[in-house]
């Protein structure tokens, strides 16, 4: 498995180390055997510039989600894959943390479990289908804040000598 994460902004910090433990552990709660997945964590101007290049929506967003697999591969190899990136939006986690009154650490790793949810087919675009995404990134949400502390999320990580 791989997975490259990238900092472009600078309004929190980030431990870049622990983040990729818990994509590591989500992966294994998921059960994805393969993967290649790219996390860009960007601030909003940036994420502006991305939506309305790519998708072609005003403004910035949370999470934007590119899937790199080839299409028919999955039915192939039955274990589940996946291979994109996850662009994740620092600043509107920060926003959307205070208007639900979580931490913005909690809102990354629930943008990351929403973009997975979307590399493995899940689709949020009926209210069906977005209600049982939901409810499966509530269940993987709780499941990584039981075995981390995502408020480390914003700690440096310590280099060992």
């Amino acid at each position: 498995m791989s997975v490259a994460i990238t900092n472009l902004q600078r309004a929190r910090r980030i431990n870049p180390r622990l983040l990729r433990r818990v994509v590591g552990a989500l992966l294994v709660e998921l059960k994805v055997e393969k993967a290649e997945i790219g996390i860009c964590l960007v601030d909003a101007p940036e994420m502006t510039r991305l939506n309305e290049t790519f998708l072609r929506h005003a403004g910035s967003t949370d999470v934007i989600t590119f899937d790199y697999s080839i299409p028919g591969t999955q039915t192939q190899d039955p274990s589940p894959q996946m291979h994109g990136e996850i662009l994740i939006c620092v600043d509107e986690a920060v926003l959307q943390a205070r208007k639900f009154g979580t931490s913005w650490q909690s809102e990354i790793v629930r943008y990351i479990v929403h973009g997975a949810l979307h590399l493995l087919g899940f689709d949020d675009a009926r209210a069906e289908a977005r209600r049982k995404m939901k409810q499966e990134e509530n269940r993987l949400l709780a499941a990584l804040s039981r075995r981390f502390s995502l408020a480390q999320l914003s700690r440096p990580a310590r280099i060992s000598t």
